[in-house]
């Protein structure tokens, strides 16, 4: 195997590393993160049925003031009536007095059923204020068991970028910019083995990253050249899986 493979081999096995720690960490910070977006719900519809309750009892108290003013203008009424001096006038009065009544009924009734709502919501009102102190205890858990595991990863993470870096320096300027491209297109795994499949004579070739058919003409390149072959398919660099067997021996 030519220098170059060997050295992007090295730098892969280092990646694969890097990537499956970063998965990791990724994973356990983002506990952390779906409990916060968790508690925000709860808070959010906490906040949501605390402003009804509060919009349902501002009706509820407009309709309660409009009912004792009513209820003044009928006691004035009454005054009126008998102070009235003709039938028609007392007609009048009364008239006035009893649709003055009807409509207070039906405010009455109006505030009734908004209390009645004000009480279901703000039961459900508390039921989220309790969910909220339940997510508050649940994240306050998920930071603490997860504080230790993600400074383990972090520092893992921090001396693995130190390997990466230091077998990136190993491999040609060109090549390294290849496979940092292809790399970032295959969640960290830019490079692939040809698996060489039949026990003899014509034989199958498959990308081991995608599972496509390669030509053989690959194969023969790097069983003699130091080049940087691609996958057709996926455009991973290949290389050939004895050669990755020897290296590790």
């Amino acid at each position: 195997m030519g220098q170059t493979l060997e050295a992007l081999l090295k730098l892969q096995s280092v990646e694969r590393q890097l990537g499956q720690v970063q998965r990791r960490l990724e994973t356990r910070s983002g506990a952390v993160d779906a409990q916060q977006a968790r508690l925000a719900e709860c808070q959010q519809a906490y906040d949501t049925l605390h402003n009804e309750v509060l919009s349902r009892q501002s009706a509820a108290d407009s309709i309660d003031l409009q009912v004792k003013e009513c209820e003044q203008r009928i006691e004035k009424l009454r005054g009126d009536l008998n102070n009235a001096k003709t039938n028609k006038e007392y007609a009048t009065l009364l008239t006035e007095i009893n649709t003055l009544k009807a409509d207070n009924s039906k405010a009455e009734d109006e505030a009734l059923a908004i209390m009645g709502d004000v009480d279901e919501v703000r039961a459900r009102a508390e039921e989220a204020k309790a969910k909220i102190a339940e997510a508050e205890e649940a994240l306050e858990e998920v930071k603490r068991t997860s504080a230790e595991e993600i400074a383990k990863l972090e520092g893992m993470v921090n001396e693995l970028q130190g390997k990466r870096d230091a077998a990136a320096k190993d491999v040609p300027a060109a090549a390294l910019e290849i496979f940092t491209r292809i790399a970032s297109m295959r969640d960290g795994e830019a490079m692939a083995p040809i698996e060489i499949h039949g026990s003899k004579p014509p034989h199958e070739y498959i990308c081991g990253g995608c599972f496509m058919s390669v030509t053989a003409e690959h194969a023969n390149a790097l069983r003699t050249r130091d080049d940087l072959r691609f996958c057709d398919s996926c455009g991973r660099i290949l290389f050939l899986e004895e050669q990755a067997s020897a290296l590790e021996a």
